[in-house]
């Protein structure tokens, strides 16, 4: 139990790692560019439009697919086999909101004009706050009694 909860956890703080590398990445890149497209560019309509569809199918289906099979994962009697299982929902439920929350960053300085695109990192980082592992989380997800201390 212990090893799958710090698995997701350093999985967890990996993905905020790397969305921190990019913000100041992408402010450090566009200190000097003067590039910037308009809002009824192609080009912004077209990837702002890609990284909210995404970010409005990809939360909902992650959270929703991971609670649908945390009740399937319940009812297996191995605890290895169940931990196992939980561990590679979890890192995939991350990973999907990640990608929308690291996207969102990258497409708003690339574009450097679409205020939404904030909204959406926004959006993705607080859906990632609904993923943070906990031991307490685990044994809910799983039905699992909680060992008295």
């Amino acid at each position: 139990m212990q090893k799958t909860l710090k698995s997701i956890t350093q999985f967890y703080y990996y993905i905020y790692s790397a969305t921190i590398l990019t913000t100041l990445g992408g402010y450090i890149v566009n200190m000097s560019r003067d590039v910037s497209y308009g809002p009824k560019d192609p080009l912004n309509i077209t990837l702002s439009s890609l990284v909210i569809l995404y970010m409005l199918i990809s939360i909902p289906l992650a959270l929703g697919l991971f609670f649908k099979m945390t009740k399937k994962w319940s009812l297996i009697e191995d605890e290895k086999i169940k931990y196992s299982a939980y561990e590679k929902g979890a890192k995939l439920r991350l990973l999907a909101i990640g990608i929308g929350l690291l996207a969102s960053i990258i497409v708003f300085y690339i574009l450097r004009s679409n205020i939404s695109l904030i909204y959406c990192a926004g959006i993705g980082a607080i859906a990632l706050l609904f993923c943070k592992p906990t031991e307490s989380k685990i044994y809910s997800d799983l039905s699992i009694e909680e060992p008295e201390e």
